[in-house]
């Protein structure tokens, strides 16, 4: 039986139905052999799928927005401070992945100073970060309260640039957001001992000890 296709249309539609069709297969297959555990590395093929999945989410309408935020010393020091606080526990300060949280995503958390994210418009660095990617850890983090709404905004469109300045991140510029991270118990314990010792405290009590005795 010969299938004669009456339109180009109709054509592209069964030529994009196989290609879905072959990617679904390949995926199947990855998953069968591998399993579902994050712990695995990324094949060459999902990475490939994944950036085309983050580009692909985007809609043209939100790609083509300029970013209204200028680009200031001022605006990069705030975007420093809110990365260093909400976003290093997976990119790290640098914006490399390289934390405990980004290398045990699935996908990974990726490299921001890669070309893959820095050839990305404004505008979809924006929505990316406003809502989030699917199926990755990305999270949205565009409020859901309208009264919040403006700031959130304002401030995703403050890290977009601070995205672009991460190629050239300097040293001092990532000791200082060090001191943003957000601290866990050991880690506060760890600073108030070296603050105690710093003033003397720890000293104090030993003299103290050593005239009981």
């Amino acid at each position: 039986m010969v299938v004669r296709w009456s339109t180009p249309s109709a054509l592209l539609c069964a030529a994009l139905a196989v290609c879905a069709v072959g990617v679904g297969a390949g995926f199947a297959f990855i998953l069968t052999a591998r399993g579902f555990s994050a712990r695995e590395e990324p094949s060459g093929v999902e990475r490939w799928v994944a950036r085309r999945v983050r580009r692909a989410a985007v809609p043209a309408d939100a790609a083509n927005k300029t970013n209204p935020v200028p680009n200031t010393p001022e605006v990069l020091a705030e975007a420093r401070a809110h990365w260093a606080d909400h976003c290093s526990s997976c990119h790290a300060n640098d914006g490399s992945g390289d934390s405990l949280m980004g290398k045990r995503t699935y996908p990974p958390a990726p490299d921001m100073r890669r070309p893959e994210t820095q050839q990305m418009s404004d505008g979809e660095l924006f929505y990316v970060i406003q809502n989030g990617v699917r199926l990755t850890a990305m999270p949205a983090w565009a409020s859901a309260n309208r009264d919040n709404s403006a700031h959130d905004e304002l401030d995703s469109w403050k890290l977009v640039r601070f995205i672009r300045h991460l190629p050239d991140l300097t040293f001092e510029e990532k000791k200082e957001m060090e001191k943003l991270n957000p601290k866990g118990p050991d880690d506060r314990k760890e600073e108030e001992e070296e603050e105690k010792f710093l003033r003397g405290e720890d000293n104090n009590v030993q003299q103290s000890e050593h005239h009981h005795h």
